[in-house]
Formats: structure tokens, sequence, C-alpha cells
């Protein structure tokens, strides 16, 4: 009798917790295999291929090369921070400054060597204005190239994520191109007047620069198969992600082939699509070697994942707790702001100090959703701060450790701390405004305002 009184108590308490605690960790855990995490981790194995086999520097070559870049030194920077930018749009800015950066340094000196021929004194490169400028144009252009497309920066996957969850609204990959692609070529413009007026170049033309390119460009030599296969993969990609845009112009988001199309072939679902080609096309049958192997996979930024999986976790327990709400009713009786536009401009703003001290991701995951509760409460519609928010997380321009391009371009010690500071607050400012008035006019325009 004893014993069946003590079993039957303990037991139900036991199952009762033990219930509890994992429905909990199964809610907690759940986003770290979200679809858009697949997305990123797809993403990440493409890019490592192309690194690996030199793939990402043939483009930036071939394109530096071209005969209307010429020996300028205002179209070189021009042409270098294009690069940056678009690689960008498809790699993560660390690593399209990562490859971008030795490239920015060869001009560099041999502008160098071409002042001191011309002055007839010695000329230290890493003093020199134009370095300077090419140095924060790398780091700059491939954090703002990033917003053109949604994998080319986390933040982005994290607006469309709380959007699609929280505002019922999913923005496709190609809608998401048709306001941020304009949008990118009007701040770019505006980066480029900065990082040309603020660090003057010492000279007008370059006469080495061509012939530098020409020369790195020369070494590549011939495609070899892993290139060839790392951008099969890249366009299949590519392709894939673009056919639902390209759907829903056609026949309307409603449409039974857009609807299937975006429930069997989602972005993440696409991005290993084009991740497993990588293990499957070989550049060496006899010796069974395949265009990556699982321990070059495997350097891949985890960290940057677990992040995000994190993020979203964080984003889903603001939400359920009412925490966001909370915070949201709180920004919306301290700002006074009660309009759609008034709200989004101080989520642009926002977003963008928070960017300053901490990562771009953890930014998008904190200011994200508490602008989309704060338009709730204010009764307006949450999506153009939500996706303000978004971009403005993006915009971090003052230190090193606002993002990791800075921290990698101020490495090269051409960049005093307070050159950094000066162009970074300009273009915060300067960027920040026009992303508010860019984004009243095209998010109207693609129906998302």
């Amino acid at each position: 009798m004893e014993t069946r009184l003590w079993k039957k108590p303990w037991h139900g308490s036991w199952r009762g917790p033990t219930s509890t605690w994992s429905f909990a960790a199964k809610k907690v855990f759940a986003p770290f295999a979200d679809p858009v995490i697949q997305l990123f981790l797809g993403s990440f194995i493409l890019a490592e291929s192309m690194a690996i086999h030199g793939l990402d520097k043939r483009f930036a070559f071939a394109i530096m090369s071209l005969k209307a870049v010429g020996s300028s030194t205002g179209r070189l920077l021009c042409a270098f921070g294009i690069i940056c930018a678009f690689l960008s749009m498809w790699l993560s800015n660390t690593a399209a400054t990562a490859m971008m950066f030795p490239i920015g340094l060869g001009i560099i000196y041999a502008m160098g060597d071409i002042v001191a021929q011309k002055t007839g004194s010695t000329v230290d490169p890493t003093k020199l204005r134009y370095g300077t400028g090419m140095m924060l144009m790398a780091a700059y252009a491939a954090s703002a190239g990033g917003i053109g497309t949604p994998v080319g920066t986390p933040p982005n996957l994290i607006g469309i994520a709380m959007i699609e969850k929280y505002c019922q609204v999913k923005i496709p990959f190609f809608q998401w191109m048709l306001f941020a692609v304009p949008l990118l070529i009007i701040l770019f413009a505006l980066l480029f007047v900065l990082m040309y007026y603020l660090h003057k170049p010492e000279v007008s033309h370059i006469e080495g620069s061509h012939e530098y390119v020409e020369r790195e460009r020369g070494q590549l030599g011939r495609w070899i198969q892993g290139q060839k296969n790392s951008m099969i993969a890249f366009l299949v990609t590519v392709v894939l992600w673009l056919i639902p845009g390209a759907l829903a112009v056609l026949y309307g988001t409603d449409a039974p082939i857009s609807k299937a199309y975006g429930k069997y072939l989602p972005e993440g679902v696409v991005a290993l699509i084009g991740a497993s080609l990588l293990f499957l096309l070989p550049v060496n049958w006899k010796e069974r070697e395949f265009t990556i192997s699982w321990s070059q996979a495997t350097k891949i930024d985890w960290g940057t994942l677990l992040l995000f999986g994190g993020g979203i976790t964080l984003g889903n327990l603001m939400f359920e707790l009412k925490l966001a709400e909370v915070i949201g009713k709180g920004l919306l009786d301290l700002s006074g702001a009660t309009s759609v536009w008034g709200i989004t401009f101080g989520a642009i703003f926002i977003a963008i100090m928070v960017s300053e001290t901490s990562s771009n991701t953890a930014s998008a995951n904190m200011v994200v959703p508490v602008m989309i509760s704060l338009a709730q409460a204010a009764g307006v519609n949450p999506i153009p701060p939500a996706i303000g928010a978004t971009l403005g997380a993006s915009w971090g321009f003052m230190l090193p450790v606002s993002t990791p391009p800075n921290a990698i371009v101020y490495g090269s010690g051409m960049i005093p701390i307070t050159k950094m500071i000066r162009a970074g607050i300009f273009f915060d400012i300067l960027g920040g405004i026009v992303m508010w008035i860019g984004l009243r006019f095209l998010l109207s325009m693609v129906g998302l305002a």
C-alpha cells in the first residue's frame, strides 16, 4: 500500500515536468532547423567552393580588366566597389571583402610606385588618401551590397522570416530585388561620391593598374574543372532562386504553379540543391575527387548559423511572452510616432545605432520584432518599419567592430580610426535618409506599402 502511494505521485510528477520541458526544448530549438538556416548553410558551402577553386578571383579580375575602367583612379574605385557590392549580393559581406582585400592592396601599392616615380621621392602606400578610400570602399560596398538580395546578408533573411511569421506576408526572392536593387544603386552612387571626395586621389590616373590586373588574371590560367563545377552549381542555384519571382509576375502569386513551386522548392531547399551538386560533380573521377569535400565544407561559418537560429528563437519568445509588445508600446509612447513612415524612420536609425556596437544579425534579431510590434500597436502597416529595420541593421560603418568587413580593412593599417568614424558617420546618416526616402516610393511600387 505504501509502495503504491509513493509510486503513483512520483510517477505523475516526473512525467508532468518531463513532458513540459521536452515541449519547451523542442520549441526553443526548432528555429535551428528553420528553412532559412538551410538557406544559409547552402549559400556558405557554395561560397566556400568558389573560394577554394578561385572562381571568385576570376570574376573580380575579369570585371576589373574591362577597357572602360582603364587607368582612371575614379573609374577604378567605382569598378572596385561595384565588384564588392555585386559579390556581396550572393556571398557574405565578409567573404566578398576578404576576396577583394588583396586585390585592393595590390592596386594601392602599384599606385604608390607611380606616385613615387612622378614626385621623385619615397612614398609610403599605407599613407595614401586613395588607399584609405579603396579599403573603406571594399568594406562599405560589401556591406551595402548585401541588401540587394535576400541571401546577401543575414538581416535580410531574418526580416523576411519575421514578416512572414508575424505579418503573414511572404516576400519572394524576386520581389525583394525589385525594391532592393534600385535602392542599392542609389546608395552605391552616394557611397562612391563620399569615398572619392573624402579621400581625394593623389593622382588622377594609375598607369600600371590595368597591367597589374592583367598580370594577376593571367596567373589564374585556364578554367579548371573545380571552377566550372562551382559555376554550374552557382548558376543553377541563382536561376532556381529567381524562378518564383518570374512565376509571380507571369501567373500571379496565387496561381497553382506559383504555390506548388514555393511549397516544394523554397529558397532553403534550392540552396541545399546547389550545395549538394558540389558533392556530386567530380573534378577527378578516377581518384573519386569531387568539387568539395566534407572536410572543406565544415570550414564555413557555423557560428553565424548558430547565432541566426538563436536570434529567431529570441524573436519568437519576445512575441509569445509579449515582451516585444511591451517594448513597442513603450517606444511608441516615448517617440510619439504614429504614422507608418514616422515609425519606419525611427526603425532605420535605431537599427543603425544598434548595429554600430553589435553584429548586424544580432541587431536585426533585436530591432525587427520590436518594430513590427510597435507598428501593430499603432495600427499601421508593419511591413515598411520591418524592412526599414532590416536594412538599417546592415548599415553600421563607424567602427572596426561594427561589422567583419570593417575589421578586415582596418587591419591593413591604411585607415586611421578617425577617418573610419568620419566616413561612417556621413554614410550612416545620409544613407539612412536616402533609405527612408527610397522605401517610401519603392515599396509602394512593388505593393508592400
